[in-house]
C-alpha cells in the first residue's frame, strides 16, 4: 500500500486530536505538518508522538515560546506565512482542514488551488465561500471529503448512486440540550447549560451552535454546495438519539440512511480512507440496546437560526458569509457573558437583514464582507450594552 502524507490544520483542536487518534490506528500514513494557534504544550506532545515534518504556530507569543523551549527538530513556522507553506506543499496527499471559523477559508482555498485533496471539518469554509471553493475544487480536480457526521453520512449514502435520481437529502439534528426547554426560559440559559450537549463532545463554538441549531443551519448551507442541490431538496429533521446521521431519498421513494453511534472518529476514518471502510476498533452499535429512534419536525420559532440559514441561501451573494461572521461574534459574546443565549439568534436575524449583500462576490469581497459584518455586530452589541 502506498504511504500517504497528511497535514492537519488545527491539530490541537477537537477534530485535530481525534484525527490523530485515528491516524495512530492507521497504517502507511505519515504526518507532514501540524498547526495550532496557541496550544503549544499539546503540540509538543503531538510532535513527540507523530514526528511531523514541521509545525505552524499562529499566535506570535506562543510561537516564540515554542521555538525557545521545544525539543522538536523539524521545521517551525509562524502565522499566515506558515499556513501558506503548509497548504502549498504538494507532497501532502490530504489536508485535514479543522481550523475554527472563517480562519479556515483562505488556507483551504489555497490547498485546493495547489491540487491537494481536502478533508473538511471547517464548515464555515463552504458557508462563507461555497461557490468559490466548489468551483476551485472542480477546476483543479480536487476532492473534498466532508468530516461532519451528517455530510459524511450523505456521501456514504450517495456512493454508487446517480445524483439525477436523488429527490432530497434529510439532515438529522439532535435538537441539542434545549429540545424540551420552554422558549420562555431561553433568556435564563447559562453558558454551562449551553455547553452541555447530550450526545456529542465538541469544541465550545460548535457546541453553542448545536444548542441554537445554527450548526444545522450551517450544515444546510454546506450540503447545498457539497452536493450541488437545490434549496428545496434539503430537509432537516430532529432525531434526539443521533443514531441516524442523515438520509437520502430517491426518486422511487426509497430512502437510504447511514447509522452509527455518535463518534466523530468514524467520519474522520471514512474521509481518510474514502471510499473504503477500513477496520477500526471503534465501539459497535447494538440497536436492541438503543431500543427506539424518534423524530420530530424542527421548531423554527424556538430555533430561528435554522430558518436564517435557509433565508441566507435564498438571498445569495455574501449573505451566508455575513450570517456566519455575525454568528461567530454573537456566540463569542455569549461565551464572554455579554449577551444572553436568546440574543444570539435575535442579533443574527437583525444583522442578516441590516447588512447589505454583495452579488457574485470575489474572494476579496468575501473577506471584506466577513470583516465588516464582525465590526458592525460588535459595535451593535457594545451600543446595546451601553459601552462607548
Amino acid at each position: 500500500m502506498e504511504r500517504r502524507n497528511i497535514s492537519i490544520l488545527g491539530s490541537t483542536g477537537s477534530i485535530g486530536t481525534q484525527t490523530l487518534d485515528v491516524i495512530s490506528l492507521t497504517q502507511n500514513i505519515e504526518i507532514n505538518y501540524l498547526t495550532t494557534n496557541s496550544n503549544i504544550d499539546l503540540l509538543e506532545i503531538q510532535c513527540v508522538n507523530f514526528n511531523p515534518k514541521g509545525v505552524v504556530v499562529t499566535d506570535y507569543e506562543s510561537f516564540k515560546q515554542f521555538k525557545s523551549k521545544t525539543s522538536f527538530k523539524g521545521e517551525i513556522h509562524f502565522g499566515d506565512d506558515g499556513l501558506n507553506l503548509v497548504t502549498s506543499d504538494i507532497s501532502t496527499n490530504l489536508l485535514i482542514s479543522s481550523l475554527v471559523g472563517f480562519a479556515g477559508v483562505i488556507p483551504t482555498l489555497n490547498a485546493i488551488n495547489n491540487k491537494i485533496d481536502v478533508a473538511l471539518a471547517n464548515k464555515e469554509t463552504l458557508v462563507a465561500a461555497g461557490e468559490i471553493i466548489t468551483k476551485a475544487a472542480k477546476d483543479n480536480n480536487v476532492n473534498i471529503f466532508p468530516i461532519d457526521s451528517e455530510h459524511s453520512a450523505i456521501q456514504q449514502c450517495l456512493t454508487g448512486e446517480k445524483m439525477e435520481e436523488v429527490e432530497k437529502i434529510i439532515l438529522t439534528a439532535s435538537g441539542g440540550p434545549f429540545l424540551d426547554t420552554s422558549y420562555d426560559s431561553f433568556d435564563s440559559i447559562t453558558i454551562k447549560d449551553a455547553l452541555n450537549h447530550p450526545n456529542w463532545t465538541m469544541g465550545s463554538k460548535i457546541t453553542i451552535d448545536s444548542a441554537t441549531l445554527m450548526n444545522k443551519g450551517l450544515e444546510v448551507i454546506e450540503a447545498y454546495w457539497l452536493f450541488g442541490l437545490k434549496i428545496e431538496e434539503i430537509d432537516v429533521i430532529i432525531h434526539p438519539q443521533s443514531i441516524i446521521h442523515s438520509m437520502v431519498q430517491f426518486s422511487d421513494s426509497s430512502v437510504k440512511a447511514q447509522l452509527g453511534l455518535p463518534d466523530m472518529k468514524v467520519p474522520i476514518a471514512y474521509a481518510i480512507n474514502f471510499p473504503h471502510h477500513k477496520p477500526y476498533p471503534f465501539k459497535r452499535m447494538n440497536l436492541a440496546d438503543i431500543g427506539s429512534l424518534t423524530f420530530f419536525e424542527p421548531d423554527y420559532n424556538k430555533f430561528p437560526n435554522l430558518k436564517l440559514a435557509f433565508k441566507a441561501l435564498e438571498k445569495g451573494g455574501t449573505s451566508c458569509c455575513v450570517l456566519n461572521a455575525v454568528n461567530e461574534i454573537t456566540v463569542q459574546q455569549f461565551l464572554d457573558g455579554n449577551i444572553s443565549f436568546k440574543s444570539i439568534s435575535d442579533i443574527n436575524s437583525l444583522m442578516l437583514d441590516k447588512i447589505e449583500s454583495i452579488s457574485n462576490p470575489s474572494i476579496q469581497d468575501i473577506i471584506e464582507a466577513d470583516k465588516n459584518a464582525r465590526i458592525i455586530t460588535n459595535e451593535y452589541i457594545k451600543s446595546a450594552n451601553g459601552i462607548s
